[in-house]
């Protein structure tokens, strides 16, 4: 079998669709490199010392862990030197990174949630890196925050790295999703999946049922109808998954279709949502549509969603088409 590593398919990209500029190609590589690097962190687990908290708070108020705080500094350190970029932004920072002026600037803005499903880290489940990729906007030298407030559909490259069994980069340009495995003899990222589809039904959800005394009604009645099974008026039977990483959660979506549902609750009222817009919701959302599913904020597309500011959260139902439209036409019916 002809393997086809990660450059060769960017490098085939670039050749066949135009679409992968050279610098966006060196900073894909650049992030699967970091991404490689994480991996071999999180494998050590116990024996490389980075279980546990850091004892600091990210910007959310979040506790950190270790490797979330290592996670952060390789892909920056990674991808500072390059010349491919000119700011980046991470869940783990409370603003922007610029490109220090010892290095070229290129054209590129990185978004990335370092290490998503930290909660799972120390209990040796499934936990992975988000990224997303946007264009400088033209003109002005200097890059600022607003730069980077950029609809979801502007984005020019997003993806993910799954930690797990095996370790699975899954990435976009805009033309369908391809899924590469590390082949760890080779050191490589390896095609093992092109052209990944979402079946528009599905007879899975995703969802946190602890929450369920402060979801909205729409939500609820979407739940309790899944609960029904057979016997209720979607006429089957539906099983329940919550691995409580979005990342896993996501990735289970687009291997055999599913829902995934965070929505808004009661508990804060004021906060559209618990995910980050940014860092996990816009990155996820295209992979999702580009394998042909979708995903809305229950009530519009969230690629359409104009971003405010650099840490909004947004609620997120994402997944087989046919689910996200009814969970999405039950809001509208409120």
């Amino acid at each position: 079998m002809n393997k086809i590593s990660l450059t060769r398919y960017l490098v085939e990209q670039q050749r066949d669709h135009g679409q992968i500029p050279a610098q966006l190609r060196l900073l894909l590589e650049v992030v699967a490199r970091a991404c490689k690097s994480i991996s071999q962190a999180v494998n050590k687990g116990a024996l490389g010392g980075v279980l546990g908290t850091a004892g600091s708070e990210n910007v959310q108020g979040e506790v950190q862990k270790k490797l979330d705080i290592i996670a952060n500094e390789v892909l920056i350190e990674a991808n500072e030197w390059g010349g491919h970029l000119a700011a980046m932004a991470s869940e783990e920072m409370d603003g922007i990174y610029v490109v220090p002026n010892r290095y070229p600037q290129g054209e590129y803005l990185l978004l990335f949630d370092p290490l998503d499903g930290s909660s799972n880290i120390d209990v040796n489940v499934s936990i992975g890196t988000i990224f997303s990729v946007l264009k400088k906007p033209e003109g002005g030298s200097a890059v600022e925050e607003k730069d980077f407030l950029q609809a979801g559909h502007k984005q020019v490259a997003a993806g993910y790295c799954i930690y797990g069994p095996q370790t699975t980069l899954v990435l976009t340009v805009g033309k369908g999703v391809a899924m590469f495995t590390l082949d760890r003899e080779q050191g490589s990222f390896v095609l093992t999946q092109e052209n990944v589809q979402i079946p528009p039904d599905t007879q899975e959800f995703a969802i946190n049922m602890s929450n369920m005394r402060h979801w909205d009604e729409p939500v609820r009645r979407y739940i309790d109808e899944c609960l029904q099974g057979k016997q209720g008026p979607r006429g089957k039977d539906f099983n329940m998954r919550w691995i409580a990483s979005m990342v896993a959660d996501v990735h289970r979506i687009l291997t055999r279709g599913g829902l995934f549902m965070y929505p808004w609750d009661k508990r804060e009222p004021n906060k559209a949502g618990k995910l980050r817009l940014m860092y996990e919701a816009n990155p996820m959302s295209w992979l999702v549509e580009q394998a042909g599913g979708a995903a809305t904020n229950a009530r519009q597309r969230i690629l359409d969603l104009q971003p405010s500011q650099l840490h909004e959260r947004v609620s997120v139902v994402l997944g087989s088409r046919h689910e996200v439209e009814r969970v999405t036409a039950y809001h509208a019916q409120q």
